[in-house]
């Protein structure tokens, strides 16, 4: 972190204060680096609660610097105009990420507004809240074209995708992650938006471990893929996500689509294209979503990567190679 930069912090957040802004959203994107010496840092709002994340443990001296700036923040006009009720400090790099509230009351649970689906999220627990901001875009378009639709969630976290299905009048929905703790956050989820919860199922399972209870409800109109990057013991993406995508065929209806991610700054969009080629041929590649214009990246790459494909006849196969 560089604290003659800092003044360039400041100048953002107050700006996009000045809107004010609803619901959650991004405020500073420091780790698009787009504005040098500040790529440690980001800043949230959600909902009155505004939290500033330091990815690297920064000296004493540079820490006090950003205390004061900070601090700073809350004696101006457009921090009193925004309604902000906190200012929360998360360090990212210490072990267990601890969040400490430098002003304000601090609430622990949140209740936030995204395009009018509401999320539970968990502030100071743990590394992540329980939503990802940068894929907005990722649940609209899953909202957008879930009419009728089965849709398989894998690696579901809070169910935010299962939310947008059902808000888009998903038929069923399955969500699969190892970890029974956030699937239940995801129910709780569907309850706070008062969703009929008969057609939607949660698993706590290892994915490479249930194909079978997979398929079992299937086959799906719409996959989606939200994988992390490492997961110990259970998931390595350079080296399983390959194994997901050469089961997609067997899943998918004629025509049916995929929605598959990545947010490892070091593995580019065309590791998922080059995959399904190889894995699953008869998926073809449609377009990338564009990242929410807060994610500001100085390298498209970097950011998060949102692919759409489709699955294709073997006559539209054959005819789109004799084309080539």
């Amino acid at each position: 972190m560089d604290t003659q930069s800092l003044a360039t912090l400041t100048e953002q957040v107050l700006f996009k204060l000045a809107q004010p802004p609803q619901g959650a959203q991004r405020l500073f994107h420091g780790r698009g680096r787009c504005f040098p010496g500040l790529e440690q840092i980001t800043v949230d709002w959600l909902e009155g609660q505004i939290l500033v994340s330091l990815f690297k443990e920064p000296t004493s001296d540079e820490l006090d610097k950003l205390h004061n700036e900070l601090i700073n923040w809350t004696n101006e006009t457009e921090w009193h105009d925004s309604k902000a009720r906190s200012l929360l400090l998360q360090h990212r790099s210490r072990d267990k990420s601890p969040t400490e509230c430098l002003w304000g009351d601090y609430q622990e649970q949140q209740i936030v507004n995204e395009e009018g689906l509401l999320f539970q999220l968990d502030l100071g627990k743990n590394q992540n809240s329980g939503l990802f901001l940068d894929m907005r875009y990722g649940r609209r378009w899953v909202k957008e074209n879930s009419q009728n639709k089965r849709v398989l969630n894998l690696f579901a976290y809070t169910c935010g995708f299962s939310l947008a299905a059902v808000a888009g009048g998903a038929d069923f929905v399955v969500n699969l992650d190892m970890a029974k703790a956030v699937l239940s956050r995801g129910r709780e989820n569907h309850r706070l938006n008062q969703h009929d919860l008969h057609n939607v199922k949660f698993f706590a399972h290892d994915i490479f471990k249930s194909w079978g209870k997979i398929k079992k409800y299937g086959e799906y109109d719409l996959i989606i893929i939200d994988p992390p990057t490492f997961q110990r013991g259970s998931f390595a993406l350079t080296k399983d996500y390959q194994k997901i995508l050469r089961r997609l065929p067997e899943l998918l209806t004629e025509n049916g689509q995929v929605l598959a991610c990545v947010n490892d700054p070091t593995v580019p969009a065309q590791f998922l294209i080059d995959g399904m080629r190889e894995e699953a041929p008869s998926l073809a590649f449609q377009h990338r979503l564009d990242n929410p214009p807060e994610f500001m990246d100085i390298d498209i790459e970097s950011g998060l990567k949102a692919l759409i494909f489709k699955k294709i006849t073997d006559h539209k196969i054959h005819q789109g190679s004799h084309n080539v």
